[in-house]
């Protein structure tokens, strides 16, 4: 008994795009051809496909079954390694599966990382975009002490700073940063590597561009204003700012 392509095909239960692709990796052998030219496929060439499609749904790739036909692999060391493979996808899915379950627990923006997922509706998309950056280049002790101050309850000065006019005043500008400061000193105080980020971090080359996503973050005003309060809060001048 001989069988067409798509015939073939039917009884594997795949395609014939899938049996010419067989053919194109040299996964099954060129079948002989009748007198009008048409392939005529054997029982043989019907197991290569089902063998094929089997090793297919078990997870190897094309080019693994190419390697057990053609090689003196031992395929129970192949089934192994897949074995492997599929054990730790199972557990990177799980894992996110955990992170998703969180997300929706807290109901907080997936970009965060999933120790904010309660600090998450306290803050501001200028807070989760330095978050972001910072769990990149930040140690893991430092992203906890991150979301310890992320989420303390907010000052009256906090909310004005984050809605800051960048055309605000000075007079605003230097009272905000007199009321910042003390809470400030606080954290240098409790968090003594904030005065010194680069002793947290994972990429000392990556830290050297967190100025500039600050800078981008911030108006001008505000930008005073963190400075000032720097000043303030680690007892420090700068003769250049106008005080009034």
């Amino acid at each position: 008994m001989a069988w067409s392509t798509r015939e073939l095909a039917q009884i594997a239960g795949t395609t014939v795009k899938a049996v010419r692709h067989y053919h194109e990796v040299g996964l099954l052998d060129e079948p002989e051809r009748s007198s009008n030219g048409y392939k005529q496929y054997e029982v043989r060439h019907l197991i290569r496909v089902l063998q094929i499609r089997r090793l297919s749904e078990l997870g190897l790739s094309l080019t693994q079954i190419s390697s057990l036909q053609s090689t003196e692999e031992n395929p129970r060391e192949a089934l192994r390694a897949i074995d492997a493979e599929l054990a730790t996808t199972i557990d990177r899915l799980q894992s996110v599966r955990t992170e998703i379950a969180a997300l929706l627990e807290h109901g907080s923006p997936a970009v965060l990382p999933r120790s904010f997922g309660a600090a998450a509706h306290g803050m501001t998309e200028t807070d989760r975009s330095l978050i972001m950056i910072y769990s990149r280049i930040l140690s893991d002790d430092a992203m906890r002490d991150m979301r310890e101050i992320f989420t303390a309850d907010r000052s009256d000065a906090d909310r004005e700073f984050e809605t800051l006019s960048p055309h605000a005043d000075l007079a605003t500008r230097v009272r905000l940063a007199e009321q910042l400061a003390p809470e400030l000193g606080a954290q240098y105080a409790k968090y003594p590597w904030l005065s010194d980020p680069a002793t947290q971090s994972t990429d000392r080359s990556a830290l050297l561009h967190d100025q500039d996503a600050v800078v981008q973050l911030y108006n001008l005003a505000q930008l005073e204003v963190l400075y000032r309060a720097h000043l303030l809060a680690s007892g420090q001048t700068d003769e250049r700012l106008p005080m009034q």
